[in-house]
């Protein structure tokens, strides 16, 4: 069966197109680029985030090459050759690497985990200063080696850095995303579902906005089961704490800064996340997640070019629309206050 590359739906014969009520399309986007050859993935920074994304990516048998980049050759050597001696317990996949971007040349998919630490008492803004300075060495050579790739940054301040990469990569806008709050969505599903004693599978629930303080949970759209989850208890009369609510949200903003509290680092969670975005968008899987993508025209953010994290189909071609997910007047306008911190970031970087 031939299958359409273009989303669409109908109920019944010459029924009602649901697309168009579901979605909203990405403007200005090339069209799907037809591939038969190998699956390449290249990632950006052997740090403790990248080789969990690598890791990943290779257990899970996502990728024919896997191509590694930084910018200490003794360390990335190491670890390319730590992955290589695993062959006879792995699917087979080349594994290369390289500080020339030259390797990364044909790639489908080029994650980015590179990025400056912050120093003790430094601003996030003059952080955010040397990770553009850093991006400039990365996103353009990528761009080059890749023309036809998408652009995937993991690296933090992830929404700021993603318009970075898009506008130093000058790729249309469908192919350069974030994660974004793609992991922070699942610490929330993880929390709702312990409450609940249920599989986190069964909770639909966005975190939106800045991967950061000022992000957003989406309580009015949450569903368990296909159970709208607040709408049930208010007809059943249960009554539930708002506090409670607001404390499961800081839990999932607070949930990075204890587990690197603990142990140094976040590794596993966001290799998880990110693999999971490689398998949907690689394998045209269709699927909607919470990712930073150009916010635009979308939810009443009209203000500027700014990037934050939205529920997002996606598939082969990267961010093929945004989902017309609903929100109360409350959480639309926390999403727009969000999206004027991530603007404001964004203005002082003068690109």
């Amino acid at each position: 069966m031939e299958k359409s590359n273009a989303p669409g739906s109908s109920l019944g014969p010459g029924g009602l197109d649901l697309t168009s009520a579901f979605f909203k399309p990405i403007q200005n986007s090339d069209p799907p680029i037809p591939s038969n050859r190998c699956t390449k993935i290249s990632v950006v920074g052997v740090g403790n985030v990248g080789m969990a994304i690598a890791q990943t990516i290779l257990t899970q048998d996502l990728a024919d090459e896997i191509a590694l980049v930084d910018a200490k050759p003794d360390k990335l050597r190491g670890e390319m050759l730590d992955l290589q001696h695993a062959a006879a317990f792995l699917p087979r996949t080349k594994i290369t690497a390289s500080v020339d971007y030259n390797v990364t040349a044909g790639s489908d998919l080029c994650i980015v985990t590179a990025g400056a630490r912050q120093n003790p008492g430094e601003s996030r803004l003059n952080l955010l200063q040397r990770n553009v300075s850093l991006f400039r060495h990365i996103i353009p050579p990528l761009a080059k080696s890749s023309p036809d790739s998408i652009l995937l940054i993991v690296s933090n301040p992830v929404d700021v850095l993603t318009y970075v990469a898009w506008k130093l990569s000058g790729f249309p806008v469908n192919r350069v995303l974030g994660s974004g709050t793609n992991l922070d969505s699942s610490r929330f599903r993880f929390l709702i579902a312990d409450h609940l004693d249920v599989n986190a599978q069964d909770v639909q629930a966005f975190i939106v906005g800045e991967h950061g303080d000022s992000s957003v949970a989406l309580w009015s759209s949450i569903s368990v089961g296909g159970i709208p989850v607040l709408s049930f208890l208010e007809k059943n009369q249960i009554a539930y704490e708002k506090q409670t609510l607001e404390d499961i949200h800081q839990t999932v903003i607070g949930s990075a800064y204890e587990v690197i509290g603990l142990k140094g680092y976040t590794s596993w969670a966001i290799g998880y996340s990110v693999a999971n975005l490689a398998r949907t968008i690689l394998r045209d899987q269709r699927k909607i997640h919470p990712v930073t993508v150009l916010a635009r025209g979308f939810y009443g953010v009209d203000d500027g070019d700014v990037f934050l994290s939205l529920p997002a189909l996606l598939g082969r071609n990267g961010v093929v629309a945004v989902t017309n997910v609903h929100m109360t007047d409350e959480e639309t306008e926390k999403l727009q206050k969000s999206a004027k911190t991530i603007l404001d970031m964004q203005s002082q970087l003068g690109l």
